[in-house]
């Protein structure tokens, strides 16, 4: 975990095979009635869990964590 907070807290609008965006209806979140890109990122050596998250100037505000696998992006 602290490699994730790592990344997150210097880089994380790089793309990379373990951090990217969501595509599709995934893609964005609404917060506020400001629409930001969400992005995913794969914080274990075997990529099944997932930390969906955005970002706001210098912020990035956790959205939500899974421990598998979500069943949106299958």
């Amino acid at each position: 975990m602290a490699e994730t907070w790592d990344f997150l807290t210097r880089t994380p609008l790089v793309t990379t095979p373990i951090n990217y965006r969501l595509r599709g209806e995934l893609g964005s979140i609404e917060r506020s009635g400001i629409t930001y890109d969400r992005w995913q990122h794969k914080p274990t050596a075997h990529e099944t869990a997932r930390i969906w998250y955005f970002v706001d100037g210098q912020t990035v505000y956790l959205e939500q964590v899974h421990t598998n696998h979500p069943n949106e992006t299958k």
